[in-house]
């Protein structure tokens, strides 16, 4: 469970007041003191995360947030942390202290959720320190909310219940190769082997590959560049080569043209993003100057060399293709400037294998809301290989 990657989980966020109790009920849902808690405003600084085994649904991950409402010296900066979590998470838990009931920031947290669409619980806490005409008042006026105290077990597994009962298959990533390879068909993946490639190990795209074959009962053969050609003189039939976007001119001119053929990129374009915007955003590029802001967007961190694809096969190519210079700017895992981004002709996404789906769906929305074009690196790298149409087909 430990070992799936966050990505593929539905995030589950807390939220609420300082004092409020969230971290002592984010601590009992996953059964361990991971968040400090403490009487005292703003013990939690930073969000802090767990992945935990949420049965029968699957593998979830919990983020517990800085509250609002800390009178702090890092109070803003700590609320800055909180409201970015919003447009990542799948679903929210907010917390109420029963006892000290302040609504203005559920008001503004209940905003930043309708922005982006997304469920929430509303959960009373510390029903022990209120009377019964209190709890029953709370009750009739918000029937939906659920009511618990976060020493009570009970009211712990009341909770997960509830938690579990709203994550559906639509919480689910879809299947990477859905409708794509049928059951027992083939694929022929092309892994080249360069400076970027972890030593004794494959990068996360390509193992959630193979994932998935195994799931849909696909077989899945992986080969390096140097041995394409070999490979598909010795395979039998071949449903569909999947190869590192940096490749794709040369694994174009070896394929033939009745295998069909994308990129690693692609397909996570299409299972955690909206594939149509992405093609869409592409073909601004026709139309970039010199000196026009590109922003590029990293869904983790890694060590650079000459052959990161994002920091300089890319810029590389783009400053090619319009033949002059243009002005990157780099963002890396959740710092999205979702306010300032107007200055930018076009947004530029990793694959976002790191990410969940909901994190890369609502960035795709803010750049729509503000009519600026967003891609990734996969359409982008088919796109200026003249091999786009045949890569999405």
């Amino acid at each position: 469970m430990e070992n799936t990657p966050r990505g593929s989980k539905p995030h589950i966020g807390l939220f609420g007041n300082t004092n409020s109790g969230k971290s002592s009920i984010f601590n009992a849902i996953i059964g361990q003191d991971l968040s400090i808690t403490s009487p005292i405003n703003g013990s939690t600084s930073d969000p802090v995360k767990k992945s935990m085994e949420l049965l029968p649904f699957g593998p979830v991950l919990f983020i517990d947030t800085a509250g609002f409402s800390d009178n702090t010296n890092l109070a803003d900066k700590r609320i800055d942390k909180t409201i970015e979590i919003i447009p990542t998470i799948d679903l929210a838990l907010y917390i109420m202290d029963s006892s000290d009931l302040k609504f203005q920031n559920f008001h503004i947290f209940t905003s930043k959720i309708k922005e982006f669409n997304t469920n929430y619980i509303l959960i009373f806490n510390k029903v022990d320190k209120i009377s019964d005409i209190q709890l029953n008042y709370l009750k009739d006026k918000y029937p939906n909310a659920i009511f618990i105290s976060s020493k009570d077990k009970n009211n712990i597994i009341t909770l997960q219940e509830e938690i579990i009962s709203l994550l559906d298959d639509k919480y689910k990533d879809p299947s990477i190769l859905l409708n794509l390879v049928p059951s027992g068909g083939n694929i022929l993946l092309v892994v080249p082997i360069d400076s970027e490639t972890p030593k004794g190990r494959i990068i996360l795209p390509q193992v959630q590959v193979i994932r998935d074959a195994l799931d849909n009962n696909i077989n899945s053969y992986i080969v390096r560049d140097t041995q394409l050609k070999s490979s598909l003189h010795n395979l039998n039939k071949i449903d569909l080569v999947i190869t590192d976007s940096q490749i794709f001119k040369e694994v174009d001119k070896i394929v033939p043209s009745n295998i069909k053929l994308t990129s690693f990129s692609i397909l996570f374009a299409r299972q955690k993003g909206d594939i149509s915007a992405f093609i869409k955003g592409v073909e601004t590029i026709k139309s970039l100057n010199t000196g026009d802001n590109i922003l590029m967007l990293e869904s983790c961190t890694h060590n650079i060399s000459h052959e990161d694809i994002g920091r300089y096969k890319i810029p590389t190519a783009l400053n090619k293709f319009i033949g002059g210079s243009l002005n990157f700017d780099y963002k890396i895992s959740y710092d999205f400037p979702k306010d300032n981004i107007d200055r930018y002709k076009l947004v530029i996404h990793c694959g976002g294998c790191m990410i969940n789906r909901k994190t890369l769906i609502n960035r795709i929305h803010i750049c729509e809301k503000q009519n600026i074009p967003i891609t990734n690196y996969g359409i982008l790298l088919a796109f200026l290989s003249g091999i786009l149409d045949r890569a999405i087909k």
